[in-house]
């Protein structure tokens, strides 16, 4: 995973050793309109501190141009205004050797003007980057294809009206490919395989005597017979595999006062359905050897890399590469997802022009990555006293017909199936197999939806099992803080699941649910009326992530800000403005997003920090330049907590750099140490009020004042951070004019106001700014890598639903959803995640389903006629209630939850429904028709 998410530095480097010119820059610097309103008057999305609508807002509604689908080439300046178009062809099925393509249904008149496959572009050297992530580009002629969907070409028309005619006739017309004789899909090797042992030592918060953290984690080999689990000879797993051997034994046979239930599982593979399809544009030039593209990618720098790469060892000249990133919206779709390399290959071959290829509603459907199917079996022994004691969980999960990020969502499942539970042993294993659906990759949930969901279906069956209230088991057994994750580390701060668990307990909605029950199917004959509770807690970042903001003052008191966080329609541009305000008194007035250009952070690094050994990397960190990762693309529900601390760390340094200073040398202007010498005023009682900077009796300032002095005086004006976070932030020692201080951050630079001195001005050598080399530095432990996770959002959702004995419908009457996120940075914004991620939840627990064989979506005769998205009066819009915690302190970190909200509610609805029903389900969606099979 770690070799994907490159960066701006990797980026250049690679670019330099292949002697391209090349760039990644944000859509807004092609589109200067970009959040500009209609009439060109400036957008005042706050005022005060109150936030009006999103940064973005006005564009949106308006109908600027944002995203990427929006864009064609006479929209982007110095283009050529004539565009072509480009079509992907995609085989349907997996059974048989593809021969070639009859497009005689086109006729002469209809025909591609360029028809690019695996032999045209063999012929010039051109293959897809990294092929064992993202696979081929074409299915060559005589061969089997690996997969449903798979693309075998790309036609090209100049023509708007050709092209329009072309698509409608190459639609669903599987007429057009020539197949041979049938064959057998041959055995390939899983994606991927591993095993989570931990035992713990004297009791949940001690030692243990076995786990992922003290030890390994168990990675056997693999091949194309299957996995190939080592026993307890072996040398290095064999430990961890005879307490395995022992866990599975117990589970089959269990000691004495203890019961253990197993089930089977089964969750379904489903479609992203982002409004926004894959798509792009690109213009190549072939006699100056430059390259243009606009793209919808959440990891801009691994797209573009892999596109320098992509033509690197061709026989076509790359002088020169513009990607433009623009504004998307995927949820992990548009995460190295292959679809913009195809985009780049058309308009190599575009005989000049600008090239459109973006996917109709069936093509996406048909080719855009998938979420994760997988067959989970669960098991949990409990004590007579309700309190559980083991956990085993092995899940098979399906990839489909490309690697893509199977490896790492597969590890991610498993080891998130403990859910909100402590559990004094447990065995975790989880294989992913290859198959010919459509390639499964990174989605919303990222594998915890397909484990901790079950997880807590099976609760709640136990508790029906033992005659005990469900939320009351859930409560005997909650991982409580500082005990150990089954990774065997502890999660981090004060774990709140226990107080929403709480709160659910007393809910009326809960205590009354038997009364409500008879009531309801009293007067609503044919009707089984139900409540259903579920909880979890879901991590968020991926254990390496970093960040970089910067934060500077004008003469005039004009706060900017510089930032990598992009938007992926989550808001986060919005939050990371507004996440300054409790320290500097303000939001930013000026905003630069989805930056890429950090010369003054001059900073190495070979971007592995995952694979590093220790020695090397305390051997690194001598050099006060290197870090073990530059950035980190917007995924993993990351923004509000990793790239929000290191806009607040920017902001608290200007605070103690800049503005204290300042404050400390007005109040002290005058004779005899002016108003502060009498006083016994510190910078942690400085506080905001009304805009103004205040403290124990003191005249208040305004940003203004302090900006301006600072500014006269050539003092600290600016701050840039570099911030890596590890399952625990980096921290380093710095020293700044004589003040020595250690702040969570690992790089830091600075900029001296108007009236330095000349001193000052000479070591602004680094994009204006002075780099402070730290005086030493504190990275987390490489092997704090096998934490798996320690930062933890939970939340749980109760629904109340309808079944109609009749025809197995659900109505879902209402839902209340309990979130802690920490401190809201924008309270509107986790209100749109909560319904958002309901709504999700709501598709997958009841409605949404993707077959895996040749009657899926690869066989391109999928879309929204027969795919059942959630409709409003579906998801009772009217009757959702969304509750948020309030923080236990004004330092409460936020947390990252847009990941975590669309959980709960899948198995909040599968425990409803057993309870309208009587009947325990196993599989999801839970469709009518398999209600109606039980009833």
């Amino acid at each position: 995973m770690s070799k994907l998410d490159f960066n701006r530095r990797s980026f250049l480097k690679a670019a330099a050793a292949m002697g391209v010119i090349a760039s990644v820059r944000p859509v807004k610097d092609a589109l200067a309109e970009l959040i500009t309103p209609a009439g060109g008057q400036e957008t005042h999305w706050i005022s005060g501190s109150k936030l009006n609508y999103r940064r973005d807002g006005l564009a949106k509604v308006m109908g600027q141009k944002v995203f990427a689908i929006d864009l064609r080439a006479k929209d982007m300046q110095g283009w050529p205004e004539q565009q072509s178009y480009a079509l992907t062809i995609h085989l349907p099925r997996a059974d048989r050797i593809y021969e070639g393509l009859d497009l005689s249904v086109l006729g002469e008149d209809f025909k591609p003007d360029v028809l690019l496959d695996a032999q045209s572009i063999a012929a010039d050297g051109l293959r897809m980057p990294d092929p064992g992530f993202y696979g081929e580009f074409f299915v060559k002629k005589g061969e089997l294809s690996p997969m449903l969907g798979h693309p075998v070409a790309i036609g090209i028309w100049h023509d708007y009206e050709k092209f329009r005619v072309a698509n409608k006739r190459l639609r669903f017309n599987d007429a057009i490919f020539r197949f041979g004789a049938e064959m057998a899909q041959p055995a390939r090797a899983p994606y991927v395989a591993a095993r989570y042992v931990r035992v713990q030592g004297d009791d949940a918060y001690g030692e243990d005597k076995f786990s992922p953290m003290k030890q390994t984690v168990v990675w056997p080999p693999v091949d194309e017979k299957g996995v190939h689990w080592p026993d307890a000879s072996h040398p290095a797993f064999g430990a961890l595999m005879g307490e395995s051997a022992r866990i599975q034994s117990e589970m089959k046979e269990p000691g004495e006062g203890l019961r253990a239930f197993a089930r089977k599982y089964y969750s379904q593979s489903i479609e992203h359905m982002a409004m926004e399809m894959e798509n792009g544009l690109a213009w190549y030039d072939r006699t100056t050897g430059e390259l243009h593209m606009v793209g919808a990618a959440q990891a801009p720098y691994g797209t573009a890399e892999h596109v320098m790469h992509m033509v690197k060892d061709s026989r076509l000249p790359l002088n020169k590469l513009d990607y433009i990133s623009s504004y998307t919206v995927g949820y992990g779709q548009k995460e190295h997802q292959p679809f913009p390399f195809y985009v780049a290959l058309a308009s190599l071959y575009a005989e000049g022009r600008p090239v459109r290829l973006a996917l109709d509603r069936w093509k996406h459907f048909q080719f855009a990555l998938k979420r994760h199917p997988f067959d989970v079996e669960t098991a949990i022994s409990v004590d007579k006293e309700g309190k559980f004691q083991s956990l085993t969980c092995h899940m098979v999960g399906d990839g489909g017909g490309v690697t893509n990020f199977s490896p790492s969502v597969g590890t991610v499942a498993v080891t998130a199936a403990q859910s909100i539970y402590y559990f004094p042993q447990s065995d975790l294993s989880v294989v992913v197999n290859p198959s010919v659906g459509v390639t499964s990759g990174s989605m919303r949930g990222y594998g915890s939806v397909q484990s901790m969901a079950y997880t807590e279906m099976l609760v709640d069956e136990i508790a029906a099992e033992i005659g005990l209230d469900a939320i009351e088991l859930r409560r005997r057994n909650v991982l409580k803080s500082s005990m150990k994750n089954t990774q065997g580390a502890s999660p981090s701060g004060h774990l709140r699941i226990g107080e929403i668990l709480d709160i659910a307990a007393k809910d009326p909605l809960w205590t009354e649910r038997e009364k409500r029950k008879a009531d309801y199917e009293a007067a609503n004959p044919g009707m089984r009326y139900g409540v259903g509770f579920g909880a979890v807690q879901k991590d968020f970042g991926t254990g390496a992530e970093a960040s970089i903001a910067e934060l500077e003052i004008t003469p005039e008191g004009r706060l900017k800000m510089r930032h990598i966080a992009n938007e992926i329609g989550t808001g986060s541009t919005t939050s990371q403005m507004v996440a300054v305000e409790p320290i500097l008194g303000r939001p930013a007035d000026d905003v630069d997003f989805a930056v890429n250009h950090w010369d003054n952070m001059p900073l190495e690094s070979k971007d592995e920090p995952y694979t590093t050994p220790q020695a090397k990397e305390d051997e690194l960190a001598r050099n006060p330049f290197w870090v073990p990762r530059m950035v980190s693309p917007v995924s993993a529900s990351n923004s509000a907590y990793y790239f929000r601390h290191a806009t607040q760390q920017a902001a608290q340094l200007l605070l103690k750099l800049c503005l204290w200073p300042a404050a400390q040398s007005i109040w002290s202007s005058k004779a005899g140490g002016g108003q502060l010498l009498p006083s016994a005023t510190t910078e942690d009682m400085l506080e905001w009020r009304d805009g103004m900077l205040v403290a124990e009796g003191m005249e208040p300032l305004s940003f203004a004042r302090l900006a301006a002095h600072a500014h006269e005086k050539g003092m600290v004006t600016g701050v840039c951070v570099h911030a890596f976070n590890r399952w625990a932030w980096a921290k380093a020692d710095f020293t700044v004019e004589g003040v020595k201080f250690q702040p969570f951050i690992d790089a830091l630079s600075v900029k001296y106001g108007q009236g330095a001195s000349d001193a000052k001005k000479a070591a602004m050598t680094h994009g204006g700014y002075a780099f402070v080399p730290r005086d030493k530095v504190y990275f987390p432990p490489v092997q704090r890598t096998n934490a798996g996770t320690v930062y933890y959002a939970p939340c749980a959702t109760m629904v109340e639903l309808a079944v109609s004995s009749g025809t197995g419908k659900v109505n879902i009457l209402s839902h209340k959803t309990w979130l802690e996120c920490g401190t809201q940075i924008v309270p509107e914004l986790v209100s749109g995640q909560i319904q958002g991620g309901v709504v999700m939840g709501i598709g997958h627990a009841l409605y949404e389903d993707l077959p895996r064989d040749a009657t899926g979506p690869g066989n391109g005769q999928w879309g929204l006629n027969r795919y059942h998205v959630p409709r409003a009066s579906e998801v009772a819009v009217w009757t959702a209630q969304g509750n948020v915690l309030p923080p236990l302190s004004r330092t409460d970190p936020p947390k990252g939850m847009a990941e975590v909200v669309m959980i709960p509610v899948i198995a909040a609805c599968v425990n409803a429904v057993a309870n309208a029903t009587g009947k325990r389900f196993y599989a999801t969606p839970l469709t009518p028709e398999k209600i109606r099979e039980v009833l």
